[in-house]
């Protein structure tokens, strides 16, 4: 297949492009390179277009001559929606709509989405596909709002979408990114605290980034359309116990401080995967602890280009 990946300059589309390019798709990169980090892509054989996707027109144009999409660019994470929750609107929101108008008038069969669990909020764990989402932050609701659009493209207009529901992911090419496991890592490289928010009692559903990108490629090859998938390992895992999980990594003591709680956090967070395995014949193959052994080897030879913030290293 011809397959576009918007932001696919980032964590998670760096490692997507070698997989589809490696099973023989053509694959393009459309990416405003604000997050994203080009030096990615240098060996992954793939063209890169630097552009936006609240540029309607140029996402069209992007889109001419593809089979398949696969929309990874977002605003991510609940604290960017907190400090601008009308740019996390324009960018999930619009852009999204953006990508599946264009897929629309552009021929593009199938739109793979990446969301996460924020739509289902104050639901009590596991996170499954068919509990009644009640998000408690704008990126919540804004990440909503693109499976909703999904779904409605496909009722509407028959486009193949499906929305993959991503657990928190980890892996190589994360250097940029504020998610726990990146922040944690980057940390321990630089003999720096492992700062911790909150009491550390929060859970997370760590899932290896190679076993995402397979299941994004199983998805784009299913003929199934119009449905939500959670893409995660079914494992909880602790805050506490990651930190101690990452500091074995380091060479010599490296310290566990606590900060305050982030506001619009969620206290419990893993994911039943059933339907994924029934439907799409997908599986996680990574432990938490083989995976976080690539990552920080990823890490350790990556080159060290500027410190990490001072004030807190590691957000859940």
């Amino acid at each position: 297949m011809r397959v576009l990946v918007t932001g696919g300059a980032g964590f998670v589309g760096a490692n997507l492009v070698r997989l589809l390019a490696a099973k023989e798709h053509v694959v393009t990169v459309l990416d405003n390179l604000s997050a994203g980090n080009v030096e990615y892509l240098a060996d992954a054989g793939v063209n890169v277009v630097n552009d936006d996707i609240l540029n309607y027109s140029a996402v069209q144009r992007a889109f001419t001559d593809h089979d398949a999409v696969v929309h990874l660019a977002a605003q991510t994470g609940v604290p960017g929606s907190l400090a601008d929750p009308r740019r996390d609107c324009q960018v999930n929101v619009i852009g999204t709509l953006n990508v599946l108008e264009a897929a629309r008038k552009s021929g593009v069969r199938r739109v793979v989405f990446a969301s996460s669990n924020a739509p289902l909020g104050r639901q009590s764990p596991p996170a499954t596909e068919d509990k009644a989402p009640l998000p408690v932050s704008p990126y919540g609701a804004s990440k909503l709002a693109g499976e909703a659009y999904c779904l409605a493209y496909h009722g509407s207009w028959g486009l193949q979408t499906i929305v993959l529901r991503f657990g928190n992911v980890y892996g190589p090419f994360s250097a940029h990114k504020h998610s726990v496991i990146a922040t944690f890592m980057q940390a321990v490289r630089l003999r720096k605290d492992v700062t911790i928010d909150g009491d550390g009692s929060q859970t997370r559903d760590f899932i290896y980034v190679a076993d995402l990108c397979r299941a994004i490629s199983l998805a784009l090859a299913s003929q199934v359309a119009g449905e939500v998938f959670q893409i995660a390992t079914g494992v909880e895992t602790s805050i506490t116990h990651l930190a101690v999980l990452i500091q074995g990594f380091a060479d010599g003591d490296v310290r566990t401080s606590y900060g305050p709680s982030r506001q619009g956090d969620v206290k419990r967070s893993y994911s039943g995967i059933e339907k994924a395995l029934r439907v799409l014949s997908w599986q996680p193959t990574v432990s938490l602890p083989d995976g976080l052994r690539e990552t920080w080897e990823w890490f350790r030879n990556w080159p060290i280009r500027r410190r990490v913030d001072d004030e807190t290293v590691g957000r859940p």
